[in-house]
């Protein structure tokens, strides 16, 4: 029946493994690399330089108000996507600014959907952008890897429907309307995010566990279950948490929204990259000219699925940034971004996946650079870090102008074997990572504790780094390992691995399980709001994790809203923080939680 606000939560997020879901589916250049030998044969050999700009491939699709048929290709996508969640499709949807009516564009894996205007007032669909749960039997527990962006909707039904689990942001939206975040017949949700958009109406999450809004304006919040997180959102419902579970902070303390592609004036293609804000509250357009500035695209390597890696290295040592069209792209090398404020933006959910170990892209200790829009994949051979943000030991202050990972996502097995000791490593200071799901896969193909392991999940080494919405699940050992000072984390999303054989296969020397969000030992300095962990030992429920969090005892390191969840009864906490919280215990799915440590 229907969830209400009155409603008890959902019982437990079961993700089943499917059996066979998965359907496969320009400014001058600069000289080249090296320094012009000595003999002529020698410079016959120089790298060529590569051109900017060019167009966007096949499976970008670009429309205008005059384009025929448009929903008929839209619907063409949506059966070859719907169901295809370990498969090999990617697509970017791209709409021309103008009135656009009478389209229901449904959503499914590896879709992302998009305005080209400057605003999202400029490109209006009179109709929906829609995301559902019918393939998964109205499960929307696994509606991954999708995206709406830069678009205003006039809902048909006043009412937009938007039930997506993670990896799915909901950014630069207009919705002249509401929206209803949960799937049709209301079954189990677990997401998600919104970010810079105005929601006229209200917003009913029904179903929906935890979820995370930022820099937002809304007409009103109707209920949450467990996790709901507000960090400068006008219209926001007031603190009050663990009933109703609203974490609510005025401001956000530092953002800057992700870049993203538009056509100017003249109707060519450019970037956009929003400038950076403090204390921000609200959306960053509807009253003029953003603030911010733009690349055209013939600043931009236009990669297509087939170049390697040393072609996109040469693209970036010319002094190009990248622009990923939609597709997987295999490396044999990591993709290295030296030179400050290099933007690498994918479209379509554009896929990096390393070979023989390897990492998938390392960036230097410089200024500004911008990382939005891709999934890295691990692949069969073990990779150390499969994506770093500085060097270990960067110590350069950032501050002014820091690196944004946006919108980059991780996984490791699911779509087949793959494995990595630690998914992600930020040693730059100042680092935003503002939406990421690092994902260690639970159902799909290549799945069992030893078969994609991956210890670690995102490990911050860096001082004065800040996440907001840091989604990270199933790692055998700790999901969220924090080293550096000054961090903070604005909504946190966690389950400990469901395929844990044993007790013993997850002590963490005398204590019971690694938690899923540590602060290292010599941390003076870190603060938490809105983090939530979860356990669901399947394979042995009778295992028991001491902890969801583990932080040293010092006044500076705070935490506001912590909750742990045992999801039916497969496995338990004993405690939220530390030693502190109340444990959890039989199959009722009721959180336990800690409003304020110390």
């Amino acid at each position: 029946m229907p969830h209400t606000p009155s409603s008890q939560p959902p019982a437990v997020r079961r993700r089943t493994v499917l059996a066979a879901a998965a359907t496969a589916a320009a400014a001058p250049a600069l000289a080249g690399l090296t320094a012009a030998p000595a003999s002529a044969a020698a410079r016959g050999k120089r790298l060529r330089a590569l051109p900017g700009g060019g167009d966007l491939g096949p499976n970008v699709l670009v429309f205008d108000p005059s384009t025929p048929d448009i929903q008929a290709r839209l619907d063409a996508v949506f059966r070859q996507q719907e169901s295809a969640q370990f498969g090999t499709g990617r697509y970017a949807l791209l709409f021309r600014p103008g009135a656009y009516h009478g389209l229901n564009a449904q959503l499914g894996f590896y879709t992302s959907i998009a305005g080209l205007g400057l605003s999202p007032d400029d490109t209006t669909i009179n109709g929906d952008v829609t995301v559902d749960a019918g393939w998964f039997g109205g499960n929307a527990t696994q509606n991954f890897w999708r995206s709406a962006e830069n678009l205003a909707l006039v809902p048909v039904s006043g009412t937009n429907r938007w039930a997506v689990a993670q990896a799915a942001p909901f950014r630069r939206m207009h919705i002249r309307g509401g929206l209803n975040l949960a799937p049709s017949g209301y079954g189990w949700a677990s997401g998600g995010y919104i970010a810079d958009s105005r929601i006229d109406g209200e917003i009913g999450p029904y179903s929906q566990q935890q979820w995370y809004t930022r820099d937002s304006a809304i007409g009103s919040w109707l209920n949450g279950v467990w996790n709901m997180v507000f960090s400068g959102v006008e219209g926001a419902p007031a603190q009050s948490f663990p009933n109703p579970p609203y974490t609510t902070l005025d401001t956000t303390p530092v953002s800057r929204e992700k870049p993203f592609l538009y056509v100017d004036g003249a109707g060519a293609f450019r970037v956009f990259l929003p400038a950076k804000r403090t204390n921000a509250r609200g959306v960053t357009w509807g009253n003029g000219t953003p603030r911010g500035s733009s690349l055209p695209l013939s600043r931009f390597y236009v990669a297509k699925p087939g170049v390697s890696a040393a072609t996109l290295n040469q693209a970036l040592a010319q002094g190009l940034n990248l622009l990923l069209t939609p597709g997987i792209y295999h490396l044999d090398r990591p993709i290295q971004v030296n030179r400050a404020d290099t933007v690498v933006l994918g479209l379509g959910y554009a896929t990096l996946i390393p070979d023989n170990g390897v990492g998938a892209l390392k960036v230097a200790d410089v200024d500004g650079v911008r990382l939005a829009g891709f999934l890295v994949d691990a692949g069969p051979v073990n990779s150390p870090v499969l994506l770093e943000v500085g060097p270990s030991g960067a110590s350069r202050d950032h501050s002014a102008n820091p690196t944004t990972v946006q919108d980059v996502f991780v996984r490791i097995g699911g779509a087949g074997a793959g494995k990595a000791t630690t998914s992600m490593v930020i040693n730059n200071r100042h680092t935003i990572v503002d939406h990421t799901w690092v994902w260690r896969a639970d159902h799909g193909e290549g799945v069992g504790w030893e078969t994609n392991r991956a210890d670690y999940g995102v490990v911050v080494n860096g001082h004065d780094v800040l996440a907001t919405g840091l989604f990270v699940e199933h790692f055998n050992k700790y999901d969220v390992q924090w080293n550096g000072q000054r961090g903070r984390t604005i909504f946190f999303q966690n389950e400990k691995a469901y395929d844990a054989p044993n007790q013993a296969a997850i002590q963490n020397g005398s204590v019971k399980g690694y938690a899923a969000y540590k602060v290292g030992a010599h941390v003076t300095a870190h603060e938490g709001w809105g983090l939530g962990s979860y356990c669901y030992y399947n394979v042995d429920p009778t295992i028991v994790q001491h902890h969801g969090f583990a932080a040293p005892n010092v006044p500076g390191v705070k935490f506001h809203d912590l909750l742990v969840v045992s999801l039916g009864g497969q496995g338990q906490y004993e405690h939220v923080i530390n030693d502190l919280g109340a444990p959890t215990s039989g199959t009722s799915t009721v959180p336990s939680t800690v409003v304020s440590y110390p």
